[in-house]
């Protein structure tokens, strides 16, 4: 069984972006991906990928994916559809397992296996998602300038997100299932000093109704027990993320959200390595064009790290 230099898992942004770089640095490298593009793939439009004023989710997965096959040869292989279950270590390399019984071996190994958004319980939010609810104020926010908008969620990612769409909406209610916020107060407080902006606490959300598109919430409101109905065209759901690093979680550190720490410096995780990059590593913002800055930098550390140890 041949070693590597370097294993790149996922092929969102991060991956792909630790994927070129590693090429273009000679090392011997393979990246690792049930499929590519990330999270982002189910976009419809995405406006903040820098260098592209708009594109669609799913070009920008097969620009991802074209862009790691330019690289394909001695230097960098493409193993796609294996989905990773264990990273153990054995002396001085790392054996990384996949669901199919495959084994790679590598002196290093970088998780960028991203994460899912945790989603709306509520009757028909399944059918509407990407249809009036949606995960990413970035990359839809513009699409609802001058709508009344809600956020869902109590915690600093709700009131960024509420911020940001306040920017370009007529209004933006955030809906919070319990009575306290989890966000930094001195941001609540000043979101709350903003006419356009509403909250409502105490709301156990039940259905989502529309037609092709959203039209309309319902929630119960916990201490009256009354139903309410709040009409509007956008749902900008921010109730957390749920990191894919079970495969990983028990060689290295991970914080009280189930995320990998990082030295913010390098990548670095807190076993040797091992680096983490994009919404799997404990960085406080998560966007596609960080993810592929947090690799970068990861490969640039990697790439002199391996030098050292071959």
């Amino acid at each position: 069984m041949n070693t590597y230099e370097l294993i790149i898992l996922g092929g969102g942004p991060a991956g792909t972006a630790a994927a070129v770089y590693s090429a273009r640095k000679q090392l011997k490298a393979a990246i690792i991906t049930n499929e590519f593009g990330g999270q982002s793939m189910v976009s419809e439009k995405i406006y903040n990928w820098i260098g592209t004023p708009e594109i669609g989710g799913m070009e920008l997965a097969n620009n991802l994916k074209k862009h790691v096959e330019y690289y394909k040869g001695p230097n960098l292989d493409i193993i796609e559809g294996e989905k990773i279950v264990s990273i153990t270590k054995n002396d001085k390399v790392f054996i990384v397992k996949a669901e199919s019984g495959k084994e790679f071996t590598t002196m290093s190994v970088i998780v960028a296996t991203g994460s899912g958004r945790r989603k709306l319980n509520a009757i028909n939010a399944d059918k509407y998602e990407h249809k009036g609810i949606t995960y990413c104020a970035s990359c839809d926010g513009p699409l609802y300038e001058g709508a009344d908008v809600l956020v869902i969620g109590g915690g600093n990612a709700g009131f960024e997100t509420s911020a940001q769409l306040l920017a370009y909406c007529k209004s933006v209610t955030l809906i919070h299932r319990s009575d306290k916020f989890r966000a930094d107060e001195i941001t609540v407080n000043k979101l709350l000093e903003n006419p356009k902006f509403k909250v409502i606490k105490n709301a156990d959300i039940t259905r989502v109704d529309g037609e092709q598109f959203v039209s309309s919430l319902t929630y119960t409101d916990k201490i009256t027990g009354e139903e309410h109905t709040i009409n509007t065209t956008g749902i900008f759901v921010e109730i957390g993320q749920t990191p894919n690093i079970d495969f990983v979680k028990d060689i290295v550190k991970i914080d009280e959200n189930n995320k990998i720490i990082v030295d913010p410096m390098n990548q670095a995780s807190t076993t040797e390595g091992i680096w983490a990059a994009g919404d799997c590593s404990n960085g406080r913002y998560h966007q596609n064009n960080i993810a592929v800055g947090d690799a970068v930098k990861a490969v640039e550390d990697i790439y002199i790290w391996v030098q050292k140890n071959k």
